[in-house]
């Protein structure tokens, strides 16, 4: 069997299956077809199978265009169907792993996933995970299920871990896509990890091959964590610098001269998308099966955690510079999105600075002009509106959450009676305007 698939794979007549068409399966799935393999992707929303199967795309990162050559040359299909899982001889599991009400890791996802793999498993299948998880879950979670068919893990099928390192937006802005990050692949066999490397070698430029799953699926949890204990320390920079009247843009950047030994991080109004805010609560709650308390981790979650709190707070200060209350304020929030150019509003720290503005009585309008609606927490659906020099000169202050690039910062400051930068996206207005901004 392993020979079998080997060459079925380097021979690129290997069918691949994703499951899970969103940020990181559709990018996935594009570059799979793009580089000669045959694809057919799995989703539970029909509204996503039907935009595939016509070539239109809804993530930023997969244009249209490419999408379109892919189904004119048969190289693509979407479908609702699982049971066509045991069409592929490679299945590529690529769903979400969010958090639970009480903060703990919701695996209904991957679950609902494996056991759709599992009814239709066969001999001679590669099932990859790619959801971010907690360490052991490729074993714990996953290979018992597959293996209820009774086919051998490593004999008659193969079983691997290869984390996603998707970062939306970034194709056009650094560069980076599926077909240049490297990748690292962990299997349950060498036999898995071979023929999982084999895979990716042709979806990117290098892969990385570890010792086991739960190294592949520490290592993502690891990556992460390392920019939200980072992001915390520059937060807390900023809260001390705000205090001591101290401008920590100016100490950040300052401190980056330094050639070695230093790594430059931001702080900003609270954490978004899907990684950052979520993933380090995996490995927390992991570590507490092994009686230890991730303390360095939980309390970087504590501090990040403060900055919509903070937000709000300096709402507050710059309307009393103009003697004016929160209650009945009307607020402009500028940027939904996580992150500046994209679309993805996953966890955006938007939410949170909006939930404590209108707690207080003020009327908040979203403006981003790259989301037309989105949805609270709590379920709501909203629209954002069109960013005007009307709506500008009227509101009482406006909050740069998203650093834009469509937003004319020369246009915001002159037009806006009071504003809050918390991205620094205002730092080169200079003059008498300057006196009308608040940052973070």
């Amino acid at each position: 069997m392993f020979h079998e698939l080997m060459n079925r794979i380097h021979g690129r007549t290997a069918k691949v299956g994703v499951i899970g068409l969103g940020y990181v399966g559709l990018p996935l799935a594009e570059r799979a077809g793009r580089v000669g393999f045959s694809v057919l992707g799995f989703d539970v929303s029909p509204m996503r199978v039907a935009q595939v199967n016509r070539g239109e795309s809804y993530i930023g990162d997969v244009s249209s265009d490419a999408l379109a050559t892919l189904r004119e040359a048969g190289r693509i299909e979407a479908t609702t169907d699982v049971h066509r899982m045991a069409e592929c001889d490679i299945l590529v599991i690529c769903v979400p792993t969010p958090l639970n009400a009480t903060r703990e890791p919701d695996m209904r996802y991957v679950e609902a996933a494996s056991e759709d793999v599992a009814a239709s498993i066969r001999s001679g299948q590669l099932v990859i995970l790619e959801s971010t998880t907690y360490p052991g879950t490729t074993r714990e979670l996953i290979m018992p299920r597959i293996e209820r068919s009774g086919l051998k893990v490593g004999e008659q099928i193969f079983l691997a871990f290869s984390p996603e390192r998707i970062d939306p937006g970034q194709t056009s802005s650094k560069g980076y896509s599926v077909e240049n990050t490297p990748k690292v692949v962990g299997g349950v066999t060498p036999h898995c990890t071979e023929l999982a490397g084999a895979f990716y070698g042709y979806i990117t430029s290098r892969v990385v091959p570890v010792s086991s799953p739960d190294v592949a699926e520490l290592t993502k949890l690891f990556e992460n964590i390392f920019r939200a204990v980072n992001i915390a320390l520059v937060n807390e920079l900023a809260l001390l610098c705000d205090r001591m009247s101290i401008d920590v843009w100016e100490v950040i950047d300052a401190a980056a001269t330094k050639p070695y030994g230093f790594m430059k991080f931001t702080p900003g109004p609270g954490l978004g998308g899907h990684c950052i805010p979520i993933d380090p609560f995996y490995l927390t709650w992991k570590a507490r099966a092994y009686d230890l308390t991730t303390r360095f981790i939980e309390l970087a979650g504590e501090i990040n955690s403060q900055m919509p709190r903070h937000v709000h707070d300096l709402v507050v200060r710059a309307l009393n510079r103009a003697r004016k209350p929160l209650n009945g304020s009307t607020i402009l929030l500028l940027g939904i999105a996580y992150k500046p150019d994209v679309d993805d509003y996953r966890e955006s720290p938007a939410f949170k600075v909006y939930d404590l503005l209108t707690a207080d009585g003020a009327t908040v309008i979203p403006c981003d002009p790259h989301i037309t609606k989105f949805e609270l927490h709590d379920g709501r659906c909203m629209q954002t509106v069109p960013l005007t020099d009307e709506l500008l000169r009227q509101c009482d202050c406006a909050v740069i959450i998203t650093n834009h690039r469509a937003f004319d910062y020369d246009r915001i400051v002159t037009l806006a009676p009071a504003i809050v930068d918390t991205r620094n996206a205002t730092r080169n207005i200079q003059g008498d305007l300057r006196a009308k901004i608040t940052v973070l």
